[in-house]
């Protein structure tokens, strides 16, 4: 449900300002509104963002040199100890301690890391080149070894060997037929190509292949005129050295990070929460001696928000509560506090505008009516089974993914009432549980609640189901309405109400449902509250009738749905059951189910959420809301 909000404003000495913001901020609790400031009489100025840019690059610096130090610092202890002494510290103190680390450590923590790229650099090209030579190896009886003259190596796959018809003549012309060229078959997909030219035609020699987009391996002069297997020593010398260097690299930065990850970690924290606070300082207002912060705190927050700022400041900060006006509530942030079963659902809200502060917050019904919608749609012990454990293995697998976590709570949640439904339609994968005798379908209220069978009856549940979640819908605008003081609003939704029930009524009447007195009920109904409907909503209100019995019939898609998934499942049942081979048939049945468990996680999931938002939602929530979203590094609930 929506928590009731406070309008408060804090008072205080302005050379306490930053240890007010602190505390506030530490708090998480207020969500702040701009202070208003006369043009005319001036008395209180939005305060100056004063070091934002400053701190900012600071930050990024710090962020750098932590992203190079190898190894992450732990928490608790002596480092929390070391970040509540550092945070009663003043922005400036503390900007000034932290670059002095960045002075400290900035240049040389990037020339070790520019080296160590460097060597890795270094390092990778020399293994390219020694598993070019390896290749190339077998060829090297037929290189000759002159001064004066290059070797570049052309690597080609082998469909597209032909192109080198067109290289050789072309090399020839360049190069005055001052070139050797040997071609062969490096390995099933690869030819190599190697020419010996003299170096006075490099870059004719170059350009011109680069214009054939081939790809080029040049050999660096330091291996050109020796032995391939001598070169391939050197190679493998260097990269020792190569290894050697960055291992001690390795061990500066390590100590480097031994030293210093902690203060790092502990100024980079606290510089973050400082630019926060920082970039909040425009919202506040500010005289010659005072300041003021003004904003929405939820009432249940009060208490604690208020005895924090007297165990820092005593009697010198305020937390006054402000008097509310109709128009202030309309502009009141909306804070979400539902019991812990129906936080996931609130995920759901995420699909619209957060409501408006006096609405009724809908996410306790949809954790209601979203599982029985679930349930009935999917209504299969053994798939209740699988959804359950799908969605506790995935909360183990995923814990850091809040989304993901939240869906999987609802799938939870929702597997109980398709493990209930299944019960009652005596589903066990469809109909196996039947055959076997582990299942049968329950008679309630006169009817075998078998799917196939019983269509009717299901269809009659659905569209009851349908009328009842509409006419909670229409309820709650009446409730709305009455909160918001909209009397026109008011009178449609309760005109509204009065005229389906009337029209459904007769309609049983006529269809001989119930008796047929009922109809002179009807009549009276209809009478009686169509002149509040269109008082309420004029001749659109008229029109909204038919709009809302659409609504009513589309719950239809209960029954509709359910029935494709149980016959789906029976579908896998006897085609895994026609088969001859028993391994074959429960592979090919468990495929088809394992596919109608994905769908019966998705699509019924679809529709439910469907009927919520267009169905339910449009006879009562407006939305377009303000979020409650608290100053501080995390949003405080308990």
């Amino acid at each position: 449900m929506l928590q009731k909000m406070v309008n408060i404003l804090v008072v205080g000495p302005k050379k306490d300002y930053q240890q007010i913001v602190d505390v506030l901020y530490q708090e998480g609790t207020v969500h702040l509104q701009d202070v208003p400031v006369s043009l005319d009489d001036p008395v209180f100025t939005p305060m100056d963002t004063g070091k934002t840019e400053e701190v900012s690059a600071v930050l990024l610096k710090l962020h750098g040199i932590a992203q190079i130090l190898p190894g992450r610092p732990g928490e608790g202890g002596p480092a929390e100890e070391r970040a509540r002494e550092l945070s009663g510290k003043r922005t400036e103190d503390l900007l000034s301690e932290a670059k002095e680390i960045v002075q400290l450590l900035e240049s040389k923590v990037r020339d070790l890391a520019t080296r160590k790229s460097e060597l890795e650099l270094s390092r990778t090209t020399l293994d390219k080149y020694a598993r070019i030579m390896e290749k190339i190896q077998p060829l090297e009886s037929k290189l000759p070894i002159l001064e004066g003259f290059e070797v570049t190596v052309l690597l080609i796959q082998k469909e597209y060997r032909d192109v080198l018809d067109l290289i050789r003549p072309q090399l020839k012309a360049i190069t005055r037929n001052q070139f050797e060229f040997i071609a062969a078959d490096l390995d099933e997909n690869t030819t190599a190509a190697i020419t010996v030219f003299n170096r006075k035609y490099s870059e004719e020699v170059h350009s011109f292949l680069f214009s054939q987009n081939v790809n080029e391996v040049r050999v660096p002069q330091e291996y050109a005129n020796m032995q391939l297997r001598d070169a391939l020593a050197l190679i493998e010398e260097k990269k020792s050295e190569i290894s050697r260097e960055m291992e001690q690299i390795d061990r500066e930065l390590l100590a480097l990070s031994e030293k210093w990850q902690g203060d790092l970690a502990i100024y980079t924290r606290l510089l973050e929460d400082r630019l926060e606070e920082l970039r909040s300082l425009n919202k506040f207002g500010q005289s010659a001696h005072t300041i003021l912060i003004k904003g929405w705190i939820p009432k249940k927050f009060i208490k604690k928000t208020r005895e924090a700022l007297r165990r820092a400041f005593g009697d010198r900060v305020v937390l006054t509560e402000l008097p509310l006006s109709p128009e202030d509530l309309e502009n009141a942030p909306t804070f979400y506090d539902n019991p812990r079963i129906v936080k996931p659902f609130e995920f759901f809200m995420r699909l619209v505008s957060p409501p408006r502060y006096r609405e009724i917050d809908p996410s306790p019904l949809l954790a209601i009516f979203f599982p029985i919608f679930f349930g009935i749609i999917v209504g299969d012990i053994g798939y209740g089974l699988c959804i359950l454990g799908f969605g506790i293995v995935m909360k183990w697998k995923f814990p850091r993914i809040d989304w993901m976590q939240q869906l999987m709570n609802i799938m939870i949640i929702s597997s109980f009432p398709t493990i209930f439904f299944g019960f009652l339609f005596g589903e066990f994968f469809g109909d196996f549980g039947e055959k076997i005798g582990l299942t049968h379908p329950v008679m309630f209220l006169g009817v075998t609640w078998n799917r196939v069978e019983a269509m009717i009856p299901l269809l009659v549940l659905a569209i009851a189901i349908g009328v009842i979640h509409v006419f909670v819908g229409l309820s709650i605008g009446i409730l709305n309405a009455y909160a918001r003081h909209h009397k026109k609003h008011l009178c449609e939704k309760a005109g509204m109400m009065g005229v389906v029930a009337g029209i459904i009524l007769l309609l049983a009447s006529l269809t001989g449902v119930l008796p047929s007195f009922m109809m002179i009920g009807a009549a009276v109904i209809l009478v009686a509250f169509l002149p509040l409907l269109v008082y309420g909503g004029g001749t659109m209100g008229v029109i909204e009738v038919m709009s809302t019995i659409g609504n009513i019939l589309s719950y239809a898609r209960i029954m509709a749905i359910g029935m494709a998934s149980v016959i789906l499942a029976m579908v896998a049942n006897e085609l895994g059951g026609a088969v001859g081979a028993l391994v074959v048939g429960i592979v090919i049945a468990a495929l088809l189910h394992a596919l109608n468990i994905i769908l019966a996680m998705f699509s019924p999931s679809l529709h439910s959420v469907r009927l919520h938002i267009v169905e339910f939602y449009s006879k009562f929530y407006e939305g377009g809301g303000t979020e409650y979203r608290p100053f501080g590094r995390e949003k405080k609930t308990d």
